[in-house]
């Protein structure tokens, strides 16, 4: 299946914020067949666009890019002191036991089997999410959420959905049911302009 090509959602002097489409990679990974990345096809248009954060290749929405070196240090900054928020829409398994919660289980490489992580209560670093229900669809017995990631783990939200027994769909990596694409998608960014001090919110409606 082709891969749609990236959305513009937002531009000016010191950044940009793309919609990613699915099955893209964030960066450029080894090997010359995974060379076609986003960070790619921005430069292509916009010649000074750095990254600032990454998404999964198998998750869609909103991503951040720099433009120059100096703004993707402070915007890197902001990701790093927690001073940018950030939610999710995610479809798990199975019915919520609760409407809203946490989950504070710490995570580390799964080195014997990367790409995974996992839950390592002595040696994992903290993780924290929030979650809130959307909806509950009893014919497929899933639910829909909001997801916050107060930490930036690499694989966070979706180990942490599947250690509660509620996997994103998709997600065959952490036990997830098979479907069509991993059912999470990076909706809503807010954060200040780091040169204005304004208040930028981004909301991109999640396509399941």
């Amino acid at each position: 299946m082709a891969i749609a090509a990236p959305e513009l959602i937002y531009l000016d002097d010191s950044l940009l914020v793309v919609n990613k489409p699915p099955g893209l990679l964030s960066v450029p990974g080894r090997g010359p067949d995974k060379q076609d990345c986003l960070s790619a096809r921005v430069l292509e248009i916009i010649p000074d666009a750095l990254i600032v954060h990454r998404l999964d290749m198998a998750t869609s929405g909103l991503l951040v890019f720099a433009r120059g070196i100096e703004i993707q240090r402070q915007l890197s900054a902001m990701f790093r002191e927690r001073k940018v928020e950030k939610r999710y829409v995610a479809v798990v398994s199975g019915k919520m036991a609760q409407s809203s919660g946490e989950v504070d289980l710490p995570i580390v490489a799964d080195w014997p089997n990367r790409p995974l992580r996992k839950i390592d209560t002595l040696l994992g670093k903290h993780s924290l999410t929030r979650y809130a229900l959307l909806a509950f669809n009893p014919e497929s017995d899933s639910c829909r959420l909001q997801l916050e990631p107060v930490t930036g783990r690499t694989h966070q939200l979706r180990l942490h959905m599947a250690a509660i027994g509620h996997p994103i769909l998709g997600d065959t990596l952490y036990g997830g049911r098979e479907d069509e694409r991993l059912k999470l998608h990076a909706s809503n960014l807010n954060f200040a302009h780091p040169e204005s001090g304004k208040m930028l919110d981004f909301t991109s409606v999640a396509a399941f």
